[in-house]
């Protein structure tokens, strides 16, 4: 590991129980934060998390000024839950409707600079389960007490049923590997995939976003380009349960990982931005190809509608 990183590490690397709630309302002042939950079909854990956040950041404590749910097209009770658990809901086609929505979690978080106003802008994943506030509190603390910081992941542990430590399988087969050889400055940080960060809003309308599983990889890597390592941190918020996806999901998942990070080392294209896996069907394996996500969202702040609802 370079010098420098261990460096950082000491310096920016903390745990959520470093800044108890009252030193961040202290320190919040006016600063407003905006939490953003990317959902396609979590009605089973959307509403636990926002209850959460509503009871404990908002009611408790008002450190969080606005929780919103994106929905990216469920097909279950996710949008009804979110919105009777207390959040604002927000189809992800209602925003920016003149440039046409393409599936995928980035393209979620990208649009949803437009339908939010907070400094701060928090993203966590909607599938979480046993949700702590801390997910939360946590990575948005640094934000608030420390001017310098202007990115930070959360980390934790990851369980994969009943053996602990054991999830996060792209991260240790791609993302890690990737990072450490060709980005090493950010090799200090423990989940570079994860979806729980926060930043400040003047950063993320400066970043382009991939439209789809890269997008975590790939505002990492712009950031540290765009402010430097020192402006980025990452907070330890215990342990992290969630749904896990089947081994081809996470094939697919590599492969949008891996293109994201080959168009910055070149600013290239891939020759054949496609996957195939293979499924056993009734005559043997047969080949599954799926497209893998090329295109990116340019940074928000290029775009006129975005501009003019910052201008009013």
């Amino acid at each position: 590991m370079l010098d420098e990183v261990e460096r950082w590490l000491v310096r920016r690397s903390w745990a959520a129980a470093d800044r108890p709630l009252d030193l961040l309302l202290t320190a919040k002042r006016s600063t407003t934060v905006s939490v953003v939950l990317p959902a396609l079909n979590e009605e089973a854990t959307v509403g636990e998390i926002v209850t959460v956040i509503r009871r404990e950041l908002m009611e408790a404590v008002p450190l969080v000024d606005e929780l919103v749910v994106v929905d990216s097209g469920s097909s279950d009770r996710t949008t009804e839950v979110a919105a009777a658990a207390g959040a604002r809901v927000v189809h992800r086609d209602a925003i920016l409707p003149r440039i046409p929505a393409v599936p995928g979690k980035g393209e979620v978080l990208w649009r949803s600079l437009l339908a939010t106003s907070g400094d701060i802008v928090c993203f966590v994943d909607a599938d979480l389960r046993e949700f702590s506030a801390d997910f939360v509190s946590g990575i948005v603390g640094p934000l608030l007490t420390d001017p310098d910081v202007h990115f930070v992941k959360a980390m934790y542990d990851r369980p994969l049923g009943d053996r602990a430590g054991q999830g996060g399988r792209v991260t240790e087969l791609v993302a890690r590997p990737l990072l450490n050889l060709h980005w090493p400055q950010l090799a200090g940080f423990v989940q570079p995939l994860g979806g729980e960060y926060a930043a400040r809003r003047s950063l993320l309308e400066r970043l382009p976003f991939p439209v789809g599983y890269g997008v975590e990889l790939g505002l990492l890597v712009d950031a540290l380009h765009t402010v430097g390592l020192d402006a980025l941190a990452q907070v330890d918020v215990g342990s992290r349960k969630h749904r896990h996806q089947d081994g081809q999901a996470l094939g697919r998942m590599a492969a949008a990982i891996y293109r994201t990070a080959q168009l910055r080392l070149s600013r290239g294209h891939l020759v054949r931005p496609a996957l195939t896996q293979f499924e056993r069907g009734e005559g043997g394996f047969e080949p599954r190809t799926y497209a893998v996500d090329t295109e990116e969202r340019p940074p928000m702040r290029e775009i006129g509608e975005y501009a003019a609802r910052r201008a009013a």
